[in-house]
């Protein structure tokens, strides 16, 4: 098929390198003086992105009536011959430079498209043709392929997800996957990448924090790269998750209750009384709060509920619905006593602070004294502090009452301060042991 066309081909030069004289049948030309024509130089390699002009040189000398013309190799097209487009391509064009002895032609090929790569052959119309070849690159940025790839997609948690991606151009693209969000992805249970390379992407028993967008990237050294954001999307029933299930709170006080929902498809999400199916709304008591955090499945429900009483107290339920299931969780409320906060005393007293019920230790003095020590001691379990500075501040009191009584009589001082020395130091020791016995 080839050689028949260079035949024809070759013949049409022959034809149109002639002049035939019809009145004598002779055959006139200029050639048989001039010297055979010759290329003067080699037809350039082009490298060009699809969309662009290019332009092919051929140059030649002594070309005298002989004609050039231009072929697609592997197409088998004629293009050009001598000042003529034979190609109905429109995009085809030729010129060459006629104040150039050397006489260059030009073949001009406007939007190169990427089926205009390919050897060029430029030929002189010789008895025997002259021919010489260029080679035509023509390179095509990546374009993904919208058909064969895939879209957004649901599964089930647990199942296994495949994502497709193709992508043309030339040369022929490389595919590459990562997360829109950075996060690794997780290839199986044992098996998590930052990226990963091939035009498919499987990942084994998906799980909720596999949830997000996955860009598929193709790229072949060809500027632009291009990519496609595939989202996938991981069913589950509602996880309702308490961080406190017991609250205490004092009367009058403001209580906030909370739960933590993981769900997808998003769920809806309402507070009740125990017993009770009516959802609870927002009101001069209640006020209802979702609040949306990371991951996207991630929510927290809050509800507060605004100067409590006794009839406030009880077991409040957190309820979470979407398509694939209900779930419930509960919280009690219970009245507890206000902190307390009590400054040193400036009588005999010692206190030791604590904001959980409290027993009561008396400590009476010896006969003839009127000074009376309370101290308040926690259950057991709680923490005190009882500063030394106090007890000693307490013993310097001590002290100076006993300066101040009258201690004339048929006893000995020395004995009487010995005693008051005595019940000090006794008194010391029972604050002390009542709050050792209370903590341990």
């Amino acid at each position: 098929m080839l050689s028949h066309l260079m035949e024809m081909l070759l013949l049409l030069l022959i034809a149109l390198s002639k002049n035939v004289d019809a009145s004598t049948g002779s055959v006139t030309g200029n050639n048989a003086l001039n010297e055979d024509p010759e290329f003067t130089s080699t037809i350039e390699n082009i490298t060009v992105p699809a969309g662009r002009n290019v332009k092919l040189a051929c140059s030649v000398k002594n070309l005298g009536s002989y004609k050039v013309a231009w072929m697609h190799f592997e197409q088998s097209a004629i293009l050009t011959v001598h000042n003529h487009v034979i190609t109905r391509n429109p995009r085809i064009s030729v010129t060459h430079d006629k104040h150039d002895k050397h006489k260059t032609w030009f073949l001009h090929i406007a939007n190169v498209q990427e089926e205009d790569k390919g050897r060029y052959m430029c030929q002189i119309n010789t008895v025997t043709a002259k021919t010489q070849f260029g080679y035509l690159h023509v390179v095509v940025p990546p374009n993904i392929d919208d058909q064969q790839t895939s879209t957004d997609i649901v599964v089930r948690e647990g199942a296994n997800v495949t994502l497709k991606c193709r992508a043309n151009g030339s040369p022929l693209p490389s595919i590459k996957w990562k997360r829109d969000d950075a996060m690794k992805i997780n290839i199986n249970k044992s098996l998590a990448v930052s990226e990963w390379e091939n035009d498919t992407l499987e990942m084994t028993s998906v799980s909720r924090v596999d949830i997000g967008a996955y860009l598929c990237i193709a790229s072949n050294g060809i500027p632009p790269s291009v990519s496609k954001r595939i989202k996938l999307s991981i069913d589950f029933p509602p996880m309702l998750v308490v961080p406190h299930q017991l609250v205490g709170i004092p009367l009058s006080y403001n209580a906030t209750l909370e739960c933590i929902v993981e769900a997808h498809p998003t769920s809806l999400t309402f507070w009740c009384r125990e017993n009770e199916k009516i959802m609870i709304y927002d009101s001069q008591k209640y006020k209802t709060e979702t609040l949306l955090t990371t991951p996207s499945y991630k929510s927290i429900m809050r509800l507060t509920i605004f100067n409590i009483q006794h009839s406030d107290f009880g077991i409040y339920k957190c309820i979470a619905k979407n398509p694939r299931g209900e779930t419930e969780s509960s919280i009690r409320l219970y009245s507890s006593q206000p902190p307390t906060t009590v400054p040193p005393s400036t009588t005999e007293a010692v206190i030791i602070e604590t904001t959980t019920p409290k027993k009561i230790v008396n400590y009476m003095p010896p006969v003839g004294q009127t000074t009376v020590f309370t101290v308040h001691v926690s259950d057991k379990g709680s923490k005190y502090q009882a500063s030394a500075n106090e007890i000693e501040n307490t013993e310097q009191k001590f002290t100076d009452t006993a300066k101040s009584v009258d201690w004339s009589g048929d006893i000995d001082k020395t004995n009487k301060a010995s005693d008051v020395r005595f019940h000090i130091d006794l008194l010391k020791l029972s604050i002390i042991f009542y709050i050792m016995q209370s903590y341990y």
